[in-house]
């Protein structure tokens, strides 16, 4: 995996999260419109659910999975940070730091540098270069073991 494709894993993850995150508000919102049909003169001995039930369970599930998700992105970032951790210019890991973990866009980079546009560029390119260094020897250190 190149040091991009790695480092942009997080990214992926945080919009994969806001998707989820969406679609369950809405599944709430169209939930909420609906009057629960629950039929407290009906005695049912086989535990079957009414609909809104069923759209509860539905709900719960989904969040579930949004938990699961989350974790999957706290991982990644740590992931991400010890390799980050490992960059020994402070302003390469800073600009690393804010694209990768914070998603910070290339304009509030540049501003919080206080330097033209070219010199992030250059800075980010020797960073992933030096990110590739780190994942090369990480990765020779695990076929190793």
């Amino acid at each position: 995996m190149d040091a991009k494709e790695f480092l942009s894993r997080a990214y992926l993850l945080e919009l994969q999260i806001q998707t989820m995150m969406q679609q369950i508000e809405k599944l709430r919102a169209l939930a909420s419109r609906v009057s629960g049909g629950i039929r407290k003169d009906v005695v049912k001995h086989d535990r079957k659910t009414t609909g809104m039930e069923d759209t509860v369970l539905k709900i719960v599930e989904e969040e579930e999975k949004l938990t699961l998700k989350i974790d999957e992105l706290v991982n990644t970032k740590r992931e991400i940070r010890e390799v980050l951790d490992r960059v020994e210019d402070q302003s390469q890991r800073l600009i690393l730091e804010k694209r990768y973990l914070l998603f910070q866009d290339w304009e509030t980079i540049r501003i919080d540098f206080d330097h033209v546009r070219s010199w992030t560029v250059y800075k980010h390119r020797a960073a992933l270069k030096t990110v590739q260094q780190i994942l090369d020897e990480r990765e020779k250190g695990e076929c190793v073991v």
